[in-house]
């Protein structure tokens, strides 16, 4: 489904991100509209059991977006201080959305935030360490890592992986721009992304070096889209159960868990059929039948959205290079096998003598939408309000250059060639109008 074209006859505008939604697509959901479950039907349950059969994992927890993935993931650990004992904390990378942070501190923990390599916006071991140390040096207990996969592209998850294994940490993977990517093993093995374990028995993936539990997000610009909508995926069938628990306002509905049983069975032993318990405060964090029914459809295209993102992105490596210096396309690196979410490149602002809103405002002129990801979490007033200035001169220097140009799959290879004049033109207008007089 292509961009609309302009009134005017202009090409159609290119936002930086967009969904792509068929026929299929929207079969799936009229299904839903015309069946008898608009939410906690069969849907949900069918989604579930395709998102763990793709990434590999032995459960998969759908819930309402990224937010609550990410949320419900840090409340499955139980963090939070007890009593007067120490504070609990997770390493978190400044370069992320705010949602990453925030989940952490509604799940009751501090934030221990972690500088990022500037050329990937990635959180390595070594920033991972210094921020444990800044963590412990406040009196906090780190409880877990919380590493930020960002544009597509993995962190270093076997470096992360040994560190948390060391220091009898949880890891849970911020992986909303990655569903689709895969890290790989020595051997060339490919890992899903999401599949928690990654446990290839060597020593570039052991059981003990990955996460407890991966979270994702189903937002429109997203690989695939629910309209809005989240999952997390983990192999323990415990932190699985705590999960569907959480997201369902603590409900209890397994008899073999309950607690009244005065309350829950009848005379025989049977457990009456209206009878739940509470185990814990939970929340609303449901996925839809409507939502979860777009969800899987579009989990049936992933592998060529992931083949389309791919073929763009080497495009606009080889367009890009004329710019380079002055632009340069987002490092890669050698383990991961990106689905990219993001075209993410570096601009030498300072060097065009132009700014990165001007720059940003005559692309848009030209009808090419750009953004920025991200300014980084611990800038924002609130986190300065709680922790003082932080210096993650990582995070900043990654801040300063990045900017996010068009990536969607419905975008023609010409499309990254307007791209990419356009954004010639905008950093250096006196020579572009020059050449144009001409």
């Amino acid at each position: 489904m292509a961009a609309s074209s302009m009134d005017d006859g202009a090409p159609p505008f290119l936002p930086y991100g967009r969904q792509d939604v068929d026929q299929d697509d929207i079969d799936a959901v009229t299904a839903v509209l015309r069946g008898d479950w608009l939410t906690q039907g069969p849907a949900v349950e069918a989604f579930e059991r395709a998102l763990a059969e793709r990434t590999g994992a032995a459960h998969a927890v759908a819930c309402a977006n990224g937010t609550a993935a990410l949320h419900l993931a840090f409340l499955a650990l139980g963090l939070g201080r007890e009593g007067t004992g120490p504070a609990d904390a997770v390493v978190v990378p400044s370069v992320t959305f705010l949602a990453t942070a925030s989940a952490v501190r509604h799940a009751g923990a501090e934030v221990a935030f972690a500088d990022v390599d500037p050329a990937t916006g990635l959180m390595g071991p070594e920033q991972a360490e210094a921020a444990i140390a800044r963590a412990e040096a406040a009196g906090w207990r780190v409880r877990a890592l919380a590493p930020v996969h960002f544009a597509g592209q993995t962190a270093d998850m076997a470096g992360l992986g040994a560190l948390a294994a060391r220091r009898g940490l949880a890891i849970v993977e911020d992986a909303c721009h990655a569903i689709g990517s895969a890290d790989a093993a020595a051997d060339g093995r490919l890992a899903p992304v999401g599949s928690a374990a990654r446990d290839f028995g060597t020593q570039d993936f052991g059981a003990e070096a990955f996460g407890a539990m991966t979270a994702f997000s189903f937002h429109p610009v997203k690989t695939i889209a629910a309209g809005e909508g989240g999952a997390v995926t983990t192999n323990d069938p415990d932190l699985a159960a705590r999960l569907r628990r959480l997201r369902n306002h603590g409900m209890e509905r397994d008899p073999a868990h309950f607690g009244d049983l005065d309350a829950a069975l009848d005379a025989a032993g049977t457990p009456n059929p209206w009878y739940y318990e509470m185990a814990e405060p939970g929340f609303n964090y449901r996925l839809t039948d409507l939502q979860s029914a777009l969800a899987l459809s579009q989990l049936a295209r992933l592998d060529a959205f992931v083949a389309r993102r791919r073929h763009l992105m080497d495009l606009y490596a080889e367009r890009l290079a004329p710019l380079f210096p002055l632009v340069r396309p987002a490092a890669r690196v050698p383990w991961c096998r990106p689905a990219w979410h993001l075209c993410a490149v570096r601009i030498d602002f300072a060097a065009a003598g132009r700014s990165r809103a001007q720059v940003m405002a005559d692309l848009r002129v030209r009808g090419i939408g750009t953004q920025v990801h991200y300014i980084p979490v611990h800038r924002q007033p609130y986190w300065r309000r709680r922790y003082g200035a932080l210096s993650l001169p990582g995070a900043d220097a990654h801040y300063a250059q990045t900017l996010s140009l068009p990536l969607f799959p419905a975008m023609a290879d010409a499309d990254v060639d307007r791209v990419v004049t356009a954004l010639a033109g905008a950093l250096a207008p006196l020579r572009s109008t020059a050449e144009t007089r001409c």
